[in-house]
């Protein structure tokens, strides 16, 4: 399964799960038409309350990603690729944007941020290898 949770992180479980779908769907690990698991073996896998997965997928179905297969539960919805991609984007963005500005009022120069997402996306690439 895709999912991890980090209580620790200050975004809302339910708001993980949900990000975590889109995240998977908009790197083709879940494709549309695909069965995603139910409710309630995300609630045990991750130890968390079935209603906040309800929630999630609820959520996920109102914005059109996951529509429900009667007699199997939910599948990724045949439009859903570029919207999560969409999204993805602009979930990260929000990110990066919350970061730099935290940076700038630090006041730390261009060069000195340029230097540290440089070092950073290194870390992660030597991680990967």
């Amino acid at each position: 399964m895709f999912f991890t949770i980090d209580p620790t992180n200050g975004v809302a479980i339910y708001e993980q799960v949900v990000r975590q779908v889109l995240f998977a769907v908009a790197a083709e690990v879940v494709k549309p038409g695909e069965i995603i698991p139910s409710v309630r073996e995300v609630a045990r896998e991750l130890a968390i309350n079935p209603n906040t997965v309800a929630r999630a997928y609820r959520r996920l179905q109102d914005d059109g990603i996951l529509e429900p297969v009667r007699g199997t539960g939910l599948a990724v919805a045949a439009g859903a690729l570029p919207r999560c991609r969409k999204e993805r984007v602009a979930l990260i963005r929000t990110r990066l944007q919350q970061v730099l500005q935290e940076a700038k009022q630090s006041r730390l120069d261009r060069d000195e941020i340029r230097k540290l997402v440089e070092a950073e996306l290194a870390a992660l690439e030597r991680e990967e290898a």
